[in-house]
């Protein structure tokens, strides 16, 4: 039996499955009797001794490699034992409500009340207040603790979705493959397993349904299909394919520190997208000519607290210093639609995609983007930043996060803290309000950067993270290649750089029709950097623009991935991988 889905990030494995389902906390309601009252305080006790057990382990487990981390836990074993809290919901207790109820009530009340706070740690002590409530609710009902960061062995995960806050602390040695039931080549989970060069597929219905807790499966993320029970004739059979495929990506890596320059020497710029400034990911600074896209949003994402201000100036002075001399555009907190926050409590929208997200939030909630503006400000002297402005529709929009800028700039200066004055600022363009007034962009930022997942999204009106409507979710749709070619046209006359830093520029077949528009700054993930040198190797930039030419004058997306792919055999540039 084979299941099938949607192959975004390339390999094949063969191994055993995780379901992974995070804990969601129900309480009871129904009061206990007088008799069990005793019983209660008893089982109470111990669920606390469990939940502090936990963050020992916790702690000695993060002190060598993530002190700062270790710190949080530490924060957190001290709420767990504060005096006041317990007394009061042992008291609860003793009024017969039960233990879970308690906690519940009891942690609610301070959270809430820490929440309204003006001042910004008392409000980020609220966010440690719910981590630790829900770890006792979990110890209370008896369930395991779920995350990704503890695998005891190698394993296949499979879920409905993952969400930033699941794949921020995954550990990536033991995820050989990640299967979820919704989600396409540009959602989240996508760009975070081709960042970790995790073989993936998404969109497969039923997947939690029909795949077994430690049934050992085939993932073909080539074909995009999952072998249920594979015989011993299809395990090797997939192990030669497995083998081909990273033949395939061992030639390409051949090209990851190549200059990325056209046959007839036209050089363009390969740059990376970082979605977490750890290690692995700014490791590739060394091939890369700048960090075209720095997703600060996993700062929000790893915890149940809002990043203070040093916190952050210490990631962003870490990420520039990685890269040196070479620019790295950061983007501002781009959070809502299919990314949500512990930390932050938004409010329900029928459509999120639609609502308040990336930039609006920011401004609906001036706190958090101020924050982040002085320490990007302060970090901005210790190499080459860039500051980018996310899912902007209107420059009433620019010019309102621009005072901003003007405002912390010079309260940094009043108060003596250097910084950079002649730091750009620039939009992405993926809503198509902004798109189509390109020229007027222009006059009023100093560069853009195209995301093209987004803007896909909502020129076709499909929805990036649902099935039912992948086939009007198109890449290659005509519309999107005449707003880039116009975007481009319309930064190329003000003399002002023009990037794509969404999927679309790390895809090879796209790569020669991008140039031809004249986007030669291109930024994409870790693992699509070697591919991408070796499709601009490959080409005359001559052929790049009678490519681009071509393709915006097609009619389907049909058409125009053929043309592509024709072009790609024809130049040999469609690189594996």
């Amino acid at each position: 039996m084979k299941l099938t889905g949607k192959p975004v990030s390339r390999g094949i494995v063969l191994g055993r499955v995780l379901k992974y389902r995070p804990f969601v906390p129900s309480v009871s309601d129904a009061p206990i009797s007088t008799e069990d009252v005793e019983a209660a305080w008893a089982r109470y006790g111990k669920t606390v001794e469990l939940a502090r057990q936990e963050l020992d382990c916790l702690e000695a487990r993060l002190l060598a490699d993530s002190p700062d981390k270790a710190k949080i836990v530490a924060a957190h074993r001290e709420i767990l034992q504060d005096p006041a809290m317990d007394e009061e919901i042992r008291g609860l207790i003793g009024a017969r409500t039960p233990p879970d109820a308690a906690i519940e009530r009891v942690y609610g009340s301070f959270i809430e009340l820490l929440g309204r706070s003006k001042n910004e740690m008392m409000r980020e002590r609220a966010s440690d207040l719910v981590d630790v409530k829900n770890r006792l609710l979990r110890c209370w009902a008896g369930e395991p603790e779920r995350n990704l960061a503890r695998l005891e062995q190698p394993v296949i995960v499979v879920a409905d979705d993952l969400y930033p806050s699941d794949t921020v602390s995954m550990d990536r040695s033991k995820v050989l493959g990640i299967i979820t039931q919704v989600g396409g080549a540009t959602s989240h989970t996508a760009i975070i397993a081709r960042s970790y060069e995790i073989p993936a597929v998404l969109g497969v219905p039923g997947a939690l349904a029909a795949l077994e807790d430690g049934a050992e499966i085939v993932l073909d993320a080539v074909k995009g299909e999952i072998v249920l029970c594979p015989t011993g004739e299809e395990c090797a059979a997939y192990a030669a394919a497995a083998e081909q495929v990273r033949e395939n990506l061992r030639e390409t890596a051949a090209y990851l520190d190549a200059e990325p320059v056209t046959l007839d020497g036209v050089r363009a710029e390969v740059r990376l997208n970082v979605a977490a400034a750890n290690d692995f990911e700014l490791s590739g600074a060394a091939h890369a000519d700048g960090c075209g896209l720095f997703r600060t949003e996993f700062l929000y994402l790893e915890g149940d607290r809002l990043p203070g201000e040093e916190e952050q100036y210490q990631i962003y002075k870490r990420v520039l210093l990685a890269f040196g001399e070479k620019p790295v555009v950061l983007r501002t907190l781009d959070v809502g639609g299919d990314k949500q926050l512990a930390c932050l409590e938004l409010p329900h929208e029928s459509n999120p995609f639609l609502g308040v997200r990336g930039l609006r939030l920011c401004l609906a909630h001036e706190a958090l983007l101020r924050t982040q503006v002085r320490a990007a400000l302060r970090a901005s002297v210790h190499g080459s930043l860039r500051v980018m402005l996310p899912m902007v529709g209107a420059l009433d929009e620019v010019r309102a996060a621009k005072a901003i800028f003007r405002e912390e700039g010079e309260a940094l200066s009043a108060a003596g803290i250097p910084w950079n004055p002649s730091m750009p600022v620039g939009i992405m363009v993926e809503v198509p309000s902004i798109a189509l007034i390109a020229d007027l962009a222009a006059d009023e930022v100093d560069f853009v950067s195209v995301g093209t997942n987004d803007l896909c999204q909502y020129l076709t009106a499909s929805d990036r993270m649902n099935p039912s409507v992948k086939p009007y979710h198109q890449d290659y749709h005509p519309a999107m290649f005449r707003a880039l070619g116009y975007i481009a046209r319309s930064f190329q006359a003000a003399g002002k750089p023009v990037s794509v830093c969404g999927e679309l520029g790390g895809d090879p077949l796209a790569i020669p029709a991008l140039l031809g528009l004249g986007i030669q700054k291109l930024s994409m993930s870790r693992a699509s950097l070697a591919g991408a040198k070796r499709v601009i190797r490959s080409i005359r930039m001559e052929d790049a623009q009678a490519l681009a030419q071509r393709v915006q004058s097609l009619k389907t997306q049909g058409e125009i991935k053929a043309c592509l792919t024709e072009f790609a055999r024809a130049h040999k540039s469609a690189a594996p991988g």
